[in-house]
């Protein structure tokens, strides 16, 4: 149980996508003015992520490894992601047409986020069982969310600060992410006993 917990720990808070691994920046700079957007893609790139790990898990287990066939990894995995995302996509439209317009571009374009893919491969590159790469799954996706809402409410605040016009805009985006990271590093002596 304690091994989960680490895992769950070290993949949405210690090495969490964005802020450690710089994963999937166009979506947290384009996504994060509100946070209701930035809920609302959050959730869906948790579900795109955690499914597309099973999916991907399975893949290269059953078909890939077997057969020989590692190198077709890359294209087999964005395949998967790509039908994840696609059913997603349906579904936000179906429940939430006002969300689906918020989200606007970003949401199709949750394919070519490359947190999707670089968690993916990340399970790949760890060798991890099936339960363990949908836990990490989940907890990167989580991590991700939570990194997402976080930097949402900054910008609001932000929005409404005066800020030098040298700095407005992406450029005090930029350096309050950067702050959001070193908070977030905090965290890494958390693995040591």
């Amino acid at each position: 149980m304690r091994d989960m917990i680490m895992l769950f720990v070290s993949a949405a808070l210690v090495n969490n996508v964005i802020l450690a691994r710089f994963l999937g920046l166009c979506s947290f700079m384009g996504v994060t003015t509100r946070i209701e957007t930035a809920v609302g893609m959050g959730a869906a790139c948790t579900f795109v992520i955690t499914v597309s790990a099973m999916g991907d898990w399975a893949i290269e287990r059953f078909l890939l490894v077997p057969y020989g066939l590692e190198y077709l990894r890359t294209v087999t995995f964005i395949l998967v992601v790509a039908a994840a995302v696609q059913f997603t996509e349906s579904v936000v439209k179906k429940v939430s047409p006002p969300l689906f317009e918020m989200l606007g571009i970003y949401l199709p374009l949750i394919t070519t986020n490359c947190a999707v893919l670089g968690v993916c491969l990340l399970l790949v590159e760890g060798k991890f069982g099936f339960i363990d790469s949908t836990w990490f799954a989940l907890a990167s996706s989580l991590g991700y969310s939570l990194v997402m809402v976080l930097f949402a409410g900054l910008r609001e605040r932000l929005a409404l600060a005066e800020v030098p016009r040298l700095f407005a805009g992406p450029p005090i985006g930029f350096i309050t992410a950067s702050l959001l990271a070193l908070a977030f590093m905090g965290f890494s002596g958390m693995a040591t006993n």
